[in-house]
């Protein structure tokens, strides 16, 4: 029998008010690993409810009591990292090496929340008034609603409240209907057993099919004062819609057309090791995978020809090896979808260097592109899998036009040798995130993260996830009687 989990509101498991349950896919078996209860848009109201309910409390927290329950729920993620390889390989086909990649990254997002708790939450002002105290104040904004994705359901599940919670405002978290344990319940199970108060978080699951509905209601709610989304740009779009009609301002971390630049003088081996990884961890099912390659002339036979064989050694299969690289995506439809992008590429005038064919199941083997046409959808379209395409420049002007060719603006790599020159064209690429001698995929808690354009507005990370969640107002204290003039 598979595991079953119910709701998580008001501190206590309750199943959906109609009953309903909804099946949580293992993509490598196609069978279902869990159930969950199937939440409807009462159920929304119960879990803002109860998040409401909670909110004057959990503001009122001593910063080191808040700052006591994030540092233990950081050291239960790591003693519960073999529950996550388990949780995460049965739900989403997630590699070993990327699970725990998932526990430390974030164990780290929950340590920096706790510093966070403490970080200034104001500044005194300059008054014109005579004797009068001005303040600048950071306080909490009330309930946010919160959608964590299933991609990195660890990290982002985490990152989807840490901010929230440390400054002082109450989650209703809804999880992915493709990872509703690791992104949701694992997450506030953790906090829970790290001592936060019942309703401070709250978690709804739901079948696909209600979806809309339940996101609708969430966001629709006069109670709900914020949301924060991260998945896809066309989701993210309707997302933040809703939010723009109810007037609540929001932090959307969207998709990407990630590029990295391998300048003239990159080193070979490096750049090859670099756009091996940024094109195929986790399957390529990241938002900062690079799906577009731009190497100089110079370089780009010798790069091309051995890129296209490490891809072609990477191992493919069974996430549960542990030397798998490319593992299952998260559905046999997604594995579909990118055959048609590569089957439409190629009919459009694109030539497969290694890879390509038909996927089996949910497995699509690693593939590279080259002659990549303009007019192939693949061109625009997030890969959002294990397919990467190579292209050619000549100079920095078309490295940077290249680059800068796509609607989204996440993240960016440059390999080169010259730190002045990859920094100078760094400031020329219009992402919210570059690496430079590095590759597009990375994230520290305490960074600022996020896009502009199709990938979204508003940063995670660091005091800009504090500033995210907070509102600032200005009080005042007259230390004189002020004069008035009737």
């Amino acid at each position: 029998m598979p595991l079953h989990r119910e709701l998580l509101i008001g501190g206590k498991d309750v199943p959906a008010t109609s009953g309903r349950r909804t099946e949580d896919l293992d993509p490598s078996r196609g069978e279902p690993f869990a159930t969950v209860a199937a939440a409807g848009p009462e159920d929304v109201i119960a879990a803002v409810d109860a998040a409401e309910a909670a909110f004057e409390g959990w503001a009122a927290q001593s910063p080191s009591a808040r700052r006591k329950i994030f540092l233990a729920a950081a050291d239960l993620l790591e003693a519960r990292a073999e529950q996550v390889v388990e949780l995460m390989a049965g739900e989403v086909g997630a590699t070993r090496p990327w699970a725990l990649f998932n526990v430390g990254l974030a164990a780290g997002i929950l340590r920096e929340a706790a510093a966070a708790v403490s970080a200034p939450r104001g500044e005194v002002l300059a008054a014109e008034q005579p004797g009068a105290l001005g303040l600048a104040v950071r306080e909490p904004l009330g309930v946010v609603a919160a959608f964590s994705p299933w991609n990195a359901p660890i990290i982002l599940g985490v990152r989807a409240v840490a901010a929230a919670l440390a400054a002082g405002n109450t989650v209703v978290l809804k999880a992915s209907e493709d990872a509703p344990l690791s992104c949701g319940l694992f997450v506030a199970d953790l906090l829970r057993d790290a001592g936060l108060p019942s309703g401070v978080l709250n978690v709804i699951t739901n079948d696909r099919s209600d979806a809309a509905a339940v996101a609708e209601s969430l966001i629709a709610d006069p109670r709900v004062r914020a949301v924060n989304f991260t998945g896809s740009t066309g989701v993210g779009r309707e997302i933040g819609t809703l939010a723009a009609q109810h007037l609540k301002p929001a932090v959307l971390e969207l998709g990407g057309k990630n590029a990295l630049l391998v300048l003239e003088d990159a080193d070979v081996d490096h750049a090859v090791d670099a756009a091996a990884f940024a094109a195929f961890l986790n399957s390529g099912q990241i938002c900062m995978c690079a799906d577009r390659i731009l190497v100089h002339d110079t370089l780009a036979e010798e790069f091309t020809r051995r890129f296209a064989a490490k891809v072609a050694a990477l191992p493919c299969g069974d996430p549960g090896e542990p030397t798998t690289v490319i593992g299952p995506l998260i559905s046999p439809g997604s594995a579909q979808r990118l055959a048609g992008l590569v089957e439409d590429a190629v009919a459009a005038g694109a030539r497969v260097l290694t890879g390509g064919g038909r996927p089996q199941g949910g497995l699509h083997p690693g593939t590279v592109l080259t002659g990549l046409p303009r007019d192939a959808a693949l061109h625009r379209a997030e890969a959002f899998g294990p397919v990467v395409a190579v292209s050619t420049f000549a100079d920095d002007d078309e490295a940077v036009a290249l680059a800068n060719d796509t609607e989204h603006g996440l993240s960016c790599g440059i390999i080169t040798e010259n730190g002045s020159h990859g920094l100078k064209l760094a400031r020329r690429i219009r992402t919210g995130i570059v690496h430079v001698n590095d590759q597009s995929v990375a994230d520290e808690p305490q960074a600022p993260f996020g896009g502009f354009g199709a990938s979204g507005y508003g940063r995670f990370g660091g005091r800009w996830g504090i500033e995210a969640f907070s509102n600032t107002r200005w009080v005042t204290l007259a230390t004189e009687q002020p004069h008035f003039p009737f």
